[in-house]
């Protein structure tokens, strides 16, 4: 009652007068058949869940210290019961007894293992993480710090609208505080998508900026039609921005010039970078963030390293392992869709080398957490079975929390019966389906098109993509940032973002199949007339010709990965420059294209043979561009009158001599006729 009336010191006093008539198992002592058993076990299992619930509040309210002798006992009584136990090592860790709350954690792990032989479950390594996450931010005697008199955990002050991050944000206080003296740091965030991670982030990053540090964001992008190397280019622009401009023009001369100017003329773009291009790259971006960190410090934050292409990968493991003073570097991933694949799990494992880094994982919210932001979000105090149902159909997902609970806000009051009578989605796409089934059919194609475009569009692409001018587009755009679901990107008023990467793909499921080649090939025309933006037009332009498949005339879509693979040659992403000029070479195949196709795959064996010195994985590229030399060499040396389409003209020549050259050059044994012009 007293935790509904939203009274938690009342409740707390409740909890410590009720546990504390309990002096040991019931029946304890009394003569009893095996029918009574279950009865006393209810009972001691009633006192387990009290003593749970007890401690989470205590240790919210900063009193651990008043539930420990109830824990105790129902510890002593269930030596096994794993809720118990790790209430009482995340109680006894906030109390400041880190040293008792992990000699439990190591008594029941050895009880665990000796008499059932299984390691501790998911419960009890969370307790144990989060006391030793705790240490960091307490005194550690006889080491000179600038934390030496941090306040202990439990009163760290609560962050204002951030629910249930309390731990996390301490631990993040602690990494931030080492580039203000000095010092440098290192984070990795991850959990599942809607968990709060860029939120968390954003919060440390305002605390930095209110004390003077340079903050740098670096976002990656969801989508074949990203650029490559698109959070370092954020990055290191914004960095470059902070220099003057003398300086910033001696760092553009470098290699950070192609890494920030590769969407010019491709006049200016080598198809291939040489070898030591990369490293060069990479040790200038550590070159220009010790420069402007050694001005103020600076906190880097890459943010949804899940989407990042593989050199962004090796960029971020590079800096980690070379990181300058007076800097923080923090990155974030999913931790599922997608799970983490293999270049970025090598990047982990290289940043979890790296000394003091903090490895951050952000769960899911408890039922009184999930209570409290739904407060928040609607100002309206859960009925507590609502609650409950709340934290059992998210799973405690902060995102998934939001949208319900304003689904629910607008059904009324939010009791259990609200819940049933709203259909509770069980996942995000149920919620935004149900926001966008209020839309008309202008609104919910706008939606549609810019979930396609990707989680940032600029008003223009989307108004020409539509068919609308920009004054028409921001009309039907109101109901949905009434909706939640696009709204105006912060400090960009010609860009609109969508609240979360869910919703953007949730919106993307909801687009008939059929329809999608089509906006792929609109929003791909509207690029190309309007330029739009200021990254990359080559790589985006060649994702949603790709995407619109038949659609789009296969010469223009093969010219355009060729271009977008050569742009990303120039910025080493050579794996990305790879894929780009192998889909360009299957488009001209299916096509016909047989002189496009050849001179796409001669640039093709020139990004392989860099990438793996003409190994194996080139030996179907120099095979299918000996075949394709040699049939348009017999065309050439044909008489006009037997080719349907007549003599090739030079520049097929031309190309048959230059790929039977390169040819020669890789496969010595390789006999070709030699075309002439």
């Amino acid at each position: 009652m007293a935790l509904a009336q939203r009274r938690p010191e009342v409740a707390l006093d409740a909890y410590v007068q009720a546990l504390g008539l309990w002096r040991g198992s019931a029946g304890e002592g009394l003569g009893y058949g095996t029918s009574a058993m279950s009865i006393f076990a209810g009972l001691d299992g009633e006192f387990f869940a009290g003593c749970v619930a007890a401690a989470e509040l205590a240790v919210s309210l900063g009193r651990p210290e008043r539930v420990l002798p109830a824990l105790q006992l129902a510890a002593s009584m269930a030596p096994l019961h794993e809720p118990v136990q790790a209430s009482l090592i995340a109680t006894l860790g906030a109390a400041g007894q880190q040293a008792q709350a992990l000699a439990v954690f190591q008594a029941v792990r050895v009880r665990l293992a000796e008499e059932l032989g299984i390691d501790p479950g998911p419960v009890l390594r969370t307790a144990q993480q989060r006391v030793l996450e705790e240490s960091l931010v307490r005194v550690a005697d006889g080491q000179p710090s600038a934390a030496r008199h941090a306040a202990p955990v439990a009163t760290v002050q609560p962050v204002v609208g951030l629910v249930g991050r309390a731990g996390e944000v301490a631990v993040l206080r602690r990494v931030l505080e080492s580039a203000f003296s000095g010092g440098r740091g290192l984070a990795v965030v991850d959990g599942e998508p809607g968990v709060g991670k860029t939120r968390l982030l954003e919060e440390i990053a305002a605390e930095a900026e209110q004390r003077d540090a340079f903050v740098v964001w670096g976002r990656c992008l969801e989508g074949e039609g990203t650029p490559s190397m698109w959070p370092w280019v954020q990055a290191v622009g914004t960095v470059l921005d902070a220099l003057p401009a003398t300086a910033r023009q001696k760092w553009l001369a470098g290699e950070l010039g192609r890494l920030l100017n590769s969407g010019e003329e491709d006049a200016a773009v080598p198809a291939v970078p040489d070898g030591g291009a990369q490293f060069r790259l990479f040790e200038q971006v550590v070159a220009v963030i010790d420069e402007v960190s050694a001005l103020r410090p600076v906190l880097l934050v890459i943010d949804d390293l899940q989407w990042a292409d593989v050199a962004s990968l090796e960029l971020f493991s590079h800096l980690a392992a070379r990181l300058p003073d007076d800097t923080i570097v923090i990155g974030a991933l999913r931790d599922r869709a997608p799970m983490p694949g293999t270049e970025l799990s090598r990047m982990l494992a290289a940043a979890s080398r790296v000394p003091g880094q903090r490895r951050i994982h952000l769960g899911p919210l408890n039922p009184a957490e999930v209570a409290e932001l739904v407060h928040d979000e609607t100002g309206q105090a859960p009925a507590p079975d609502a609650a409950h149902s709340i934290h059992a159909c998210t799973a405690g997902n902060p995102f998934f929390v939001r949208e319900l609970s304003r689904l629910l806000a607008d059904d009324g009051a939010l009791t259990e019966e609200a819940v049933a009578r709203v259909g509770v989605p069980s996942s995000v796409l149920d919620v935004v389906r149900d926001r966008m089934a209020a839309l008309d059919d202008g609104a919910r194609e706008l939606l549609q098109v810019a979930a396609l475009i990707g989680r940032d569009v600029g008003l223009r692409l989307l108004a020409g993509a539509t068919g609308l001018d920009v004054p028409s587009c921001l009309d039907r755009l109101e109901p949905l940032g009434a909706l939640g679901l696009l709204g105006p990107a912060p400090g960009d008023p010609y860009t609109m973002r969508f609240a979360h990467d869910l919703v953007r793909e949730s919106v993307t499921q909801t687009t008939p199949r059929p329809r999608t080649p089509g906006l792929h090939l609109r929003i791909a025309d509207t690029l190309e007339r309007i330029n739009s933006g200021g990254e990359s037009l080559a790589e985006r332009l060649a994702y949603h010709l790709w995407a619109a498949g038949p659609l789009a005339d296969p010469a223009r879509t093969t010219q355009a990965l060729v271009r977008a693979g050569r742009h990303a040659a120039a910025k080493s992403a050579l794996d990305a420059a790879e894929r780009q000029l192998r889909s360009a070479a299957q488009v001209a195949r299916a096509a016909t294209l047989a002189e496009l196709e050849l001179s796409t795959l001669f640039q093709l064996i020139a990004v392989v043979g860099m990438r793996e010195m003409y190994g194996a994985s080139a030996v179907d590229v120099l095979e299918r561009a000996e075949q394709l030399a040699r049939d348009l060499a017999r065309e050439l040396e044909a008489p006009p009158s037997s080719s349907p389409a007549g003599s090739r003209s030079a520049s097929t020549a031309t190309v048959c001599c230059r790929a039977g050259c390169s040819i020669r050059a890789r496969r010595p044994a390789t006999r070709l006729c030699t075309p002439t012009a």
